[in-house]
């Protein structure tokens, strides 16, 4: 039998089988119309772990497509059989079975092709594992490989998928890293412009024995780019034509910071050849991405250059996206937190808040509270969400928050009717389509004890703890929420909070996500809170926060407001002479 790596290019197991591209270095296979594998190559074999004889006539999507979990996937979720069965050029990112039973998640191309069966509907299907570039045979990314150009249209399609699927500029360069390497280079460097218009080394990484190390020693702030150099980086990050480049060209006296910092580079490195593009978004150079060779003998061409270009448009779009995106989350993050209180200092009363906006640049928004001291002297308390995750529903938030300090303050009323007036003005007035809120008024009598009043217009339930640790949601006074158009009749509730009790006011990011019920967010909030009670009131917040909130699958912002009464007052013991 002849050696594989000399036939890995052949397609073997079926008596006429269709011609795979040459020069193909990629795990490969073909499937016909109904999505049954007709050939694969050798590089297949070795990345899916599975032999010709095995595979071929067999079903694609029954053969190899898995969930995360190793479980058979729904045709009906398969991106990859709607592609094939579309004839659709499509990437994505799955996981795959592997023969023995194992899961690789692996990068994929769909590629409709002329077909050498009588449909002429065969699809060609390429496997890339993301962590070690191509599937390719040892040593195959080295010694002079070239991509070829289905390849390079495959890698173009993958990088598109890959980096507009995120807001997050950091991970946009991470995947931009692993896209490249060992594909086009061993060497990946990126220059960014911040927005004070300075520029800093981001990434330096080599790609070495199957890993990619990070050269932080290389990385760093750079000289500023000068105006009139002609060297490429300094003409890349102007925005100038890409070039390409090897060590002699920064042999000559320097003429910048810049470019006794690309000498520093080469030198470090050992590059022998690179290509540099600017990265370019739609009003700004966004930086510079330099691609560089020291083990691969053979240097950068200008197809090699020219395919660079296409690669650093698809970055520069991702990057400026994502630039827009931080940005608008930050305005809206700090419009937040601005219009959020300084909470008032009330005598014997202890109160802590906190905002955690949502890790989801798309989702700021909604959440809120408020606490205020009214005419009478009593203090009025707010927890709410205006629903939403956007500009507009901070907004709103703002909005619905000042309606009803402005009811508050005018009408000495009870929370049912305070907020029942909110109800029928925040549509009208705030935009709002829809809220939920908690509203209640805090008074100390003349003995000393704090009493709570309030109204809930279908938020989650407070939360009272008292010092012993016994924890019970006050459940009570539960209404319809906001701007619903209907007419509800709201109730009050009055409780005595005892002694050194603990209340805590909070949002459903605190204890909803999309892996559990809200009923067991809650009774992991109730046993958080009572394992932590005596602790000061700041850190009893803060590691509520940390323990109680769900890790995986929460999408939400969160606000907590909790509130500490003092200790009871013992009775004064009688002064000695005293009549």
């Amino acid at each position: 039998m002849e050696d594989e790596d000399v036939e890995s290019e052949s397609v073997r197991g079926a008596a006429s089988p269709p011609e795979l591209p040459g020069g193909l270095a990629a795990a490969a296979c073909v499937v016909d119309d109904c999505g049954v594998i007709i050939a694969v190559n050798a590089h297949a074999e070795r990345l899916l772990r599975i032999t010709a004889a095995d595979v071929i006539g067999r079903d694609a999507h029954d053969l190899l497509h898995r969930d995360g979990h190793g479980q058979p996937l729904a045709r009906a979720r398969c991106r990859v059989e709607e592609a094939v069965l579309a004839r659709r050029t499509q990437t994505g990112r799955g996981w795959f079975e592997q023969g023995g039973g194992s899961l690789a998640e692996l990068s994929w191309s769909i590629i409709p092709c002329a077909g050498s069966t009588d449909s002429g509907a065969d699809t060609l299907m390429i496997f890339h594992d993301q962590g070690t570039g191509l599937a390719t045979p040892e040593g195959a990314a080295g010694a002079g490989a070239t991509l070829s150009e289905l390849e390079r249209l495959a890698l173009l399609a993958e990088t598109t998928t890959q980096l507009t699927s995120t807001l997050d500029s950091d991970e946009a360069l991470r995947r931009l890293v692993q896209l490249v390497v060992p594909r086009l280079a061993d060497w990946v460097v990126v220059d960014l412009i911040t927005e004070a218009d300075e520029v800093e080394r981001v990434i330096v990484v080599h790609y070495e024995d199957d890993a990619l190390i990070f050269r932080e020693d290389l990385q760093g702030p750079m000289p500023p780019v000068p105006a009139e150099s002609p060297m490429p980086l300094s003409r890349a990050l102007r925005g100038a034509a890409s070039t390409l480049v090897t060590p002699a060209t920064y042999q000559g006296p320097p003429d910048s910071g810049i470019a006794m910092e690309q000498r520093r580079l080469f030198e470090a490195t050992g590059m022998h050849s690179a290509a540099i593009a600017p990265i370019r978004g739609v009003r700004d150079v966004l930086g510079a991405l330099t691609l560089g060779r020291s083990k691969r003998p053979d240097a950068m061409t200008p197809a090699d250059l020219s395919l660079v270009e296409d690669i650093t448009r698809r970055t520069g779009l991702a990057l400026d996206n994502a630039r827009l995106y931080q940005r608008q989350r930050k305005v809206a993050e700090t419009m937040q937190r601005h219009l959020l209180p300084q909470l008032p200092s009330i005598p014997g009363l202890q109160m802590t808040a906190r905002y955690v906006p949502s890790p989801d640049a798309s989702q700021v928004g909604g959440d809120w509270y408020d606490v205020f001291t009214l005419a009478d002297g009593t203090t009025a308390l707010a927890i709410g969400d205006v629903v939403g995750h956007d500009l507009d529903a901070a907004a709103g938030m703002a909005q619905v928050r000042s309606i009803l300090r402005a009811y508050a303050w005018t009408h000495r009323d009870l929370p049912s009717a305070i907020v029942h007036r909110l109800d029928e003005s925040a549509m009208h007035i705030a935009g709002v389509s829809m809220a939920t809120l908690v509203f209640g008024i805090l008074e100390q009598t003349d003995d000393g004890a704090w009493h709570l009043a309030w109204t809930n217009a279908g938020h989650p339930p407070p939360l009272l703890v008292t010092h012993d640790g016994q924890a019970r949601y006050l459940t009570e006074g539960h209404g319809l929420l906001l701007s619903t158009g209907l007419s509800a009749k709201r109730t009050d509730t009055r409780i005595v909070l005892p002694p050194q009790s603990t209340l805590v006011l909070y949002t459903d990011g605190l204890v909803e996500s999309r892996d559990h019920s809200i009923d067991d967010g809650l009774e992991r909030l109730r046993k958080h809170a009572a394992s932590l009670v005596h602790r000061p009131l700041a850190a009893f917040t803060d590691l509520l926060l940390e323990r109680a909130r769900p890790v995986r699958n929460n999408d939400d912002d969160i606000a907590i407001l909790t509130l500490r009464t003092p200790a009871a007052h013992a009775p004064q013991a009688p002064q000695p002479g005293a009549s």
